[in-house]
């Protein structure tokens, strides 16, 4: 059989790689599993229920919840029926999901449990529309998701006819999924894609990796982000087993249960592992310690090709010694594949060699996601770059420097709002936004967002994000936003890495109250300032970071000053610390 559907990943496994643990979610200490047979069932029943409910095909249902197996029942369920499925992060505010819900035309709401029903709740209340509210936990007021299941299995001889007819009439280019970003500006834009989006999405992808059937994966990025979602087709067309972690505080728990070959990441995540090692690194002694740093440095030097003999050697002494310590950390995975943001080569380079492969990916909502991997074999893999187009997809660099593609992956369009649409889809090809180059004739490298660029006022140009990089390579540093426009020079705002602070100052014995004082203390200014000065080395004149301003606050997608894909909100950020931009540039 032909896969054009993103249903058809169902028959397309019962038929090639029938399997008892297709997908698994953990319950308490337990973890459940559903068969290929199980994943068709209770889709079908899902589709069942809502027709029951009296939805119709083009009818927009919303889930709100964490990463689990049931996310994909009611996702296969929704395709196999027509309806649209309306995936929504459980981490905005109030505003976006009254927005949301209200935009898409949503009649049913199916959440996690009674912590995101809290958030959603005045939304979903003020909005007539809603008929029915399910959860998949025991909500108190909720239908329980079980109800939906039961109502699907006794109405099954009065809709499964209905069901396949519809199924048989969806055509590849129909509308699947309306996927909500936030952006960093302005209210969310509803980007529709079809079944063909993705599907040629994720079969592009099939040779980048050699996992496949018999293999496990680990899922714990948001589902309703496009790429965790392709991903996860992905890894289903392939046969490979999906283990699902709704609390992504148990990854480091979990992983060693599930000991998976593949998983997908983002690179604060790999930031966060490596600061957490490094910190474990610090608190060794004599010659343990000594043996740890030897092994960093030596990986800080790796080369994907052109490695000596010699180098090679002591390589392979540190991934005995050391860095199979690092593996076992991560319960033995083969292949990490990360994306939503720029992978710091540093990163990249150590984890590589430390025998844990990263291989990064670009792409947007807008185009299903992927635009372009590094597929993994190291001769083909560019650190510093995002690889090279996907099959049957088109990259070109406009005049301006923006990054263009074209193919099957370019979405249909924005809902409701053919202006926006026609300002980022024009001739066929999406604008991505984004500035960047092409390598060595094939590999696409990002430099900067379009719209983030800014001129001093001497008329250089800043590419902000870059800057943001290079100061966040410091282990002192979790966040930063560099600011500037029609200054004299480039400043940055810089959220330190508190627990790793906290902890220098420990060593030095610096006191402190809490983190208003801390930041505010003048030897950590000036250990600081020794992190951006070394930094600043690498840097043109006009680029170097000549002030920089500690704050003592976390940013986050909940508190609004970073998008649910972390990427900073920057008007935000520049309203909320107008006071210090102003003390920055003109108190003297």
């Amino acid at each position: 059989m032909e896969v054009t559907r993103t249903f058809d990943i169902i028959d397309w496994n019962i038929e090639k790689y029938p399997r008892k643990a297709a997908l698994s979610g953990k319950i308490g200490k337990e973890w459940i599993d559903y068969s290929t047979e199980d994943v068709r069932d209770y889709s079908n029943w899902v589709s069942y229920g809502l027709m029951s409910l009296g939805l119709k095909k083009g009818d927009k249902v919303a889930t709100i919840t964490g990463n689990r197996p049931e996310w994909n029942f009611v996702d296969m369920g929704l395709a196999k029926a027509g309806m649209i499925h309306v995936p929504i992060y459980p981490t905005i505010g109030a505003e976006e999901y009254d927005y949301i819900l209200r935009h898409a035309e949503v009649q049913v709401v199916i959440v996690s449990n009674s912590s995101i029903y809290k958030r959603v709740n005045d939304a979903i209340a003020n909005i007539k529309e809603i008929k029915n509210v399910y959860s998949f936990d025991e909500v108190e007021g909720l239908k329980k998701f079980d109800e939906l299941i039961e109502e699907g299995k006794k109405s099954e001889d009065k809709f499964k006819e209905e069901v396949m007819k519809i199924g048989d009439s969806i055509k590849p280019e129909d509308l699947l999924t309306i996927i909500y970003t936030s952006g960093t500006t302005g209210q969310p834009k509803g980007v529709m894609l079809s079944h063909n989006n993705l599907v040629s999405n994720f079969k592009s992808i099939n040779d980048i990796h050699p996992f496949g059937y018999g293999d496990k994966a680990m899922s714990f990025l948001p589902l309703c982000h496009v790429y965790e979602r392709m991903v996860n087709y992905h890894f289903y067309y392939k046969g490979i087993s999906i283990s699902y972690v709704e609390n992504m505080g148990m990854i480091t728990e979990l992983i060693k249960e599930v000991n998976p070959e593949i998983m997908t990441a983002v690179p604060r995540l790999l930031e966060k592992i490596y600061d957490s090692i490094i910190n474990k690194g610090k608190n060794l002694t004599g010659i343990k310690k000594q043996l740890f740093f030897w092994a960093v440095n030596l990986g800080n030097r790796y080369e994907l090709t052109g490695k000596s003999a010699f180098y090679m050697f002591k390589l392979k002494i540190a991934r005995k010694l050391i860095f199979s310590k690092w593996q076992a950390a991560l319960g033995g995975v083969k292949l990490m594949v990360s994306g939503s943001a720029a992978l710091q080569i540093r990163l990249a380079r150590i984890f590589w060699a430390a025998g844990l492969p990263i291989i990064e990916g670009y792409g947007l909502t807008e185009t299903s996601p992927v635009i372009s991997v590094n597929p993994f074999k190291a001769k083909d893999v560019r650190f510093g770059t995002v690889g090279p187009a996907i099959p049957g997809v088109e990259i070109k660099i406009a005049n301006d420097g923006e990054i263009l593609t074209k193919g099957p992956h370019t979405m249909i369009g924005y809902y409701k709002a053919p202006d926006l649409t026609d300002e980022i889809l024009k001739d066929g090809w999406i604008h991505t936004g984004d500035i960047g180059t092409i390598l060595e004739g094939r590999f696409l490298k990002i430099t900067d967002r379009k719209k983030e660029i800014f001129k001093l006022s001497s008329g250089k140009y800043i590419a902000p994000q870059m800057l943001e990089n290079k100061i966040k390579e410091s282990l002192f540093v979790e966040q930063a936003m560099v600011i500037g426009e029609n200054e004299k020079f480039a400043s940055a705002i810089i959220m330190p890495n508190f627990t790793f602070v906290h902890d220098w100052c420990s060593l030095h014995k610096i006191q402190y109250e809490n983190n208003v004082d801390l930041v505010q203390n003048k030897d950590v200014i000036a250990r600081f300032s020794k992190e951006v000065n070394e930094m600043n080395k690498s840097l043109g004149d006009h680029e170097q970071i000549k002030r920089f301003r500690l704050i003592p606050d976390t940013w986050g997608p909940e508190s609004g000053e970073m998008s649910p894909t972390l990427k900073l909100k920057r008007n935000v950020l520049k309203k909320k610390y107008i006071k210090i931009i102003e003390e920055v540039y003109y108190v003297k």
